[in-house]
């Protein structure tokens, strides 16, 4: 039976923080924005407000994805730079 693991140290961008944050981000901002722009907009049955809010809401999540993995690579770029060298000359 395998070993399991408790933590990782990955390499370059961490995903599962890019994913759990552009879920949550969009939870509370992405939402919002769909609730009001579906009052701007007849729906008047089910398969229409679904229609809409998956046109409205994909690319907000998108962005948002784009948005965190953005960030999260210039912060870990970021903390790559300040870090002093281990390496002795």
């Amino acid at each position: 039976m395998a070993d399991l693991v408790d933590t990782t140290d990955p390499e370059g961008v961490d995903f599962g923080w890019v994913m759990q944050v552009t879920f949550v981000v969009t939870i509370l901002v992405g939402a919002p924005i769909v609730a009001v722009l579906s009052v701007l907009v007849e729906l008047p049955t089910w398969g229409a407000r679904v229609s809409f809010a998956v046109r409205v809401g994909a690319p907000i999540w998108f962005l948002t994805a784009v948005s965190v993995f953005a960030y999260a690579k210039y912060k870990r770029d970021d903390e790559e730079t300040d870090e002093p060298s281990t390496q002795s000359e």
